[in-house]
């Protein structure tokens, strides 16, 4: 029933909301940041797409903290699943790089629009998986303390702790120690 509404009124997708009055109909897409109503930007709708290359052209969008944060994650997670390509593994980095440095702005934010918790942040897990497979083990260890200053969890039974001391023994390993 909702799919012929929708259709009836020229809606195609379910986050559009509609606006009637008696001189038109008008159809905008919004979102709630902040416990407020704000219209979707090119960031949100990029992230939220999963297409690798609407997300990589919104890397330039100015937009809120929310959806800057899920923006740079979600490239993370992408570009993270096809690192045994050279060029996604340096842009997975990169990215990285860019959300670890933008997080501290972000995190407030986040933990705000979240309800008081900060959700779980995979580019921390997945940034410090790919530094410890190219030997970076000291820089990746690094990553998860930041993590942990954040109290963030990577939904691991031992969680970063546990991460750092797997680094420790991967380290101790290639050293021959």
């Amino acid at each position: 029933m909702w799919k012929f509404i929708r259709g009836l009124v020229g809606l195609n997708s379910p986050q559009q909301v509609v606006s009637l009055n008696t001189e038109a109909v008008h159809s905008t897409a919004y979102t709630t940041r902040m416990g407020k109503p704000v219209p979707v930007d090119d960031a949100f709708r990029a992230w939220t797409s999963g297409d690798l290359n609407a997300m990589l052209n919104a890397l330039h969008v100015k937009t809120n903290l929310i959806d800057r944060h899920f923006l740079l994650m979600r490239i993370v997670d992408a570009t993270y699943k096809n690192r045994s390509d050279e060029k996604m593994k340096a842009l997975c980095s990169r990215v990285a790089e860019m959300h670890l440095s933008e997080f501290p702005t972000i995190a407030p934010a986040l933990k705000e629009d979240m309800g008081g918790t900060l959700p779980r942040v995979t580019t921390f897990q997945l940034y410090a998986t790919l530094l410890s497979e190219q030997g970076e083990f000291e820089k990746a260890i690094a990553v998860c303390q930041s993590a942990l200053a954040y109290g963030l969890h990577d939904n691991t039974r031992s969680g970063f702790e546990g991460r750092i001391e797997r680094i420790k023994k991967q380290k101790a390993k290639r050293n021959g120690t």
